[in-house]
């Protein structure tokens, strides 16, 4: 059962928010994205090789 927040933990929640809201640079948020995904990808196809590459030995 969850209990409620009191109000010190929701004030220190809310702070929480509004300082990484703040701080955070919205304009780097896409090429952040893209880059993840680039980076996962290339991950992904790598492992992939490498697994290939085992498997014929």
């Amino acid at each position: 059962m969850m209990r409620p927040l009191s109000n010190v933990q929701l004030g220190t929640l809310g702070g929480t928010i509004c300082s990484v809201w703040n701080s955070f640079d919205w304009s780097n948020l896409a090429h952040t994205a893209l880059m993840a995904v680039v980076g996962a990808a290339v991950s992904y196809l790598t492992s992939r090789l490498l697994q290939g590459r085992r498997r014929r030995r």
